[in-house]
């Protein structure tokens, strides 16, 4: 089984924003000695803990920072921004890390529409657009726009001769559907709901078309792991993942907080029903059990791994056990 990394880079309490960034490149240089294939960053707006606001930005650092591993974006929010635009960023960071560099777009607002509003400067919404938008973002990216496309004689530079992948993240039938359309890579957020996990893969790998950007279906599933030696210590650690998701769904703050604070909450019948539900999106235990859980996923190309924990020795021994699975 192949295994990646996908970091919101989460600002655990006590840290400042700096040294979340700093440990983000400790954690990708780590994992890339551990063998770990990617190492995607997300976007993430106006929230108080998860500092990865510009994907591309962080990616150059990151890049700049290993030598191996392949670093991208889980992703950009397409809706919010020109295919132009991220077409050339996505070429000067291939020119300067070539076969490195992984694009990974979403369709998200970004947060509350007040927070897509103001990433857009108070443009429309472009949800609807996402799938002309990516066909778009391609065509600049290889140079196949048709030749009635009204940008078609716009270049994208650098002009390279090798292109990145592009990914599309997905949590339904219709995202896997469009990402088979389109011949690009799809990533299944089960970190976010695993509901429609296996027919959205399934639809996925029957309708691929191969396309200039992708010749072959590739497909991610990420999933929240935490993998400590023993089930209890993992469960230990895994309390403080539990209040962050609960406190994200509350949209409350997204610091990640302290085992020792979390010691000392209690929960309502509600938020204890919550817990248990959002578990659904986590695998946790020692490493037998973790390796008989991703055994019951369903089959795909490589397991990208998030783990939102306030331990950053732990994380890193998390990473560590799940790849010598």
């Amino acid at each position: 089984m192949k295994f990646s990394v996908l970091d919101q880079i989460p600002l655990s309490r006590g840290d400042r924003p700096e040294q979340a960034i700093e440990k983000a490149l400790e954690l990708a240089h780590f994992t890339e000695q551990l063998g770990y294939t990617r190492y995607w960053v997300a976007e993430h707006h106006h929230t108080t803990g998860l500092i990865s606001t510009s994907p591309e930005i962080m990616m150059t650092r990151l890049l700049s920072a290993t030598e191996r591993i392949e670093v991208g974006s889980g992703g950009i929010l397409l809706p919010q921004y020109s295919p132009y635009k991220i077409a050339e960023n996505a070429k000067l960071m291939e020119a300067m890390f070539p076969g490195r560099v992984n694009i990974g777009i979403g369709n998200s607002p970004g947060g509350t529409e007040l927070t897509r509003r103001a990433l857009t400067d108070d443009g429309e919404s472009k949800l609807n657009d996402y799938s002309r938008m990516t066909e778009d973002l391609i065509g600049f990216m290889h140079n196949t726009l048709p030749n009635d496309h009204k940008f078609r004689t716009v270049k994208a530079a650098p002009r390279i001769s090798h292109q990145p992948p592009v990914w599309t993240l997905g949590l339904t039938e219709n995202g896997a559907r469009c990402a088979a359309e389109l011949g690009i890579g799809f990533v299944f957020g089960a970190f976010i709901n695993p509901k429609h996990m296996k027919q959205s893969l399934d639809i996925y790998y029957d309708n691929f078309t191969p396309s200039v950007a992708m010749d072959k279906p590739h497909a991610i599933l990420c999933v929240f792991v935490v993998c400590c030696e023993t089930e209890s210590e993992a469960e230990r650690h895994a309390q403080t993942l539990d209040h962050w998701l609960l406190n994200v769904t509350y949209g409350r703050d997204t610091t990640v907080p302290s085992i020792e604070e979390i010691e000392k909450k209690s929960y309502t019948d509600k938020e204890r029903t919550l817990i248990k539900e959002n578990r659904k999106r986590c695998i946790i235990g020692d490493p037998e059990k973790v390796r008989r859980e991703l055994e019951q996923l369903p089959e795909v190309d490589e397991v990208m791994v998030i783990c939102n924990i306030h331990d950053f020795e732990v994380k890193k021994k998390s990473y560590e056990l799940i790849q010598q699975l």
